[in-house]
């Protein structure tokens, strides 16, 4: 049985991403055999790819992220069946249209979950719910400042945030993208391209600062968001878009009892009854349409050299696809 897959042989641009099909190995006792239909684009695949991430053991198979049916099972497996739709991310090796996991990587999901929707908001989904649940508990009337508010987990954490009643202020680059983050669930958008945010911030507080930063862009937000924590406030790094963070003065928040958390999904979703229970919450939500989700392409696995061009240099305004 043969797998198309996506692999890298060194890091670098998106032409070192190579479609390949290769022969799959024996299922192993506690493994499922998962057909995807679709994968989810993320920047950690941005990052593994050009090298902010580093990646031992090259070649390898990319992908962080993708849903699908259970097409075979080890003679171990008692959570699930064949047929089962199921979806799963931080599983190295996604972009592959077979591919084995262990049950306990695995999320169940109902019949009526839409498989597209599940690839395109897993990893970002149930990034959004440790972000506003566990790096920093969101109250109602807070202000919190999301940078990429436009980008796919800000959409997520943005409407999820208005729903827990706090205040949200986004920062975007372009007036299409002030749009979609009001329409998200923003109360306030700045466009860092023109204004200095930590100024505006500062306005819009009153000169309280905010109670807490989710900063996935990194070398270019983060120390400036330094200056907008309030008293108490936390600034929480999940992830590294413009480029590493540089060495912090762990000085400039001891003043004023600030703390910095870093953010990595699968600590927070290391148990499978919990990372199970999550997803629940999650795409029951989204069913529900509680929590709506941007898809902004559904494009080809076989186009991926385009697709993370267009993801690494901002020029989508959601989530992208992979279709197998």
């Amino acid at each position: 049985m043969k797998s198309k897959v996506v692999k890298i042989y060194e890091q670098g641009s998106p032409e070192v991403l190579k479609i390949e099909e290769i022969d799959l190995r024996e299922i192993k006792p506690n493994e499922v055999l998962i057909k995807h239909e679709y994968a989810g684009l993320n920047f950690i695949d941005i990052n593994q790819r050009k090298g902010t991430y580093p990646l031992k053991n090259l070649p390898l198979i990319m992908g962080m992220e993708a849903s699908g049916r259970i097409i075979k099972t080890g003679p171990e497996i008692n959570k699930f069946e064949i047929g089962d739709k199921v979806t799963h991310c931080m599983n190295l090796g996604s972009f592959s249209s077979l591919m084995y996991l262990p049950e306990n990587k695995v999320i169940k999901l109902k019949e009526e979950h839409d498989l597209k929707l599940a690839a395109a908001t897993t990893l970002q989904g149930l990034t959004a719910q440790y972000l506003l649940h566990d790096s920093y508990q969101v109250k109602k009337n807070e202000f919190i400042l999301m940078h990429a508010a436009a980008g796919g987990v800000g959409q997520l954490l943005c409407q999820w945030a208005n729903k827990l009643g706090a205040k949200v202020i986004g920062t975007v680059s372009t007036k299409e993208k002030e749009e979609i983050a009001r329409k998200n669930g923003c109360h306030f958008t700045i466009n860092y391209l023109e204004e200095n945010f930590k100024d505006k911030v500062m306005e819009i507080t009153q000169n309280n600062g905010v109670n807490v930063i989710y900063d996935s862009v990194g070398k270019d937000t983060f120390s400036l968001g330094l200056k907008c924590l309030a008293p108490k406030g936390r600034i929480v790094s999940f992830g590294v878009s413009s480029g590493p963070i540089d060495p912090i003065d762990i000085n400039l928040i001891r003043s004023f009892s600030g703390s910095i958390s870093t953010g990595g999904l699968n600590t927070f979703i290391k148990q499978q009854d919990k990372m199970q229970s999550n997803a629940d919450e999650l795409f029951n939500m989204i069913h529900k349409e509680k929590i709506k989700v941007n898809i902004d392409q559904v494009v080809s696995i076989d186009d991926i050299q385009n697709a993370q061009y267009k993801m690494e240099n901002r020029l989508t305004t959601g989530s992208i696809v992979l279709k197998f």
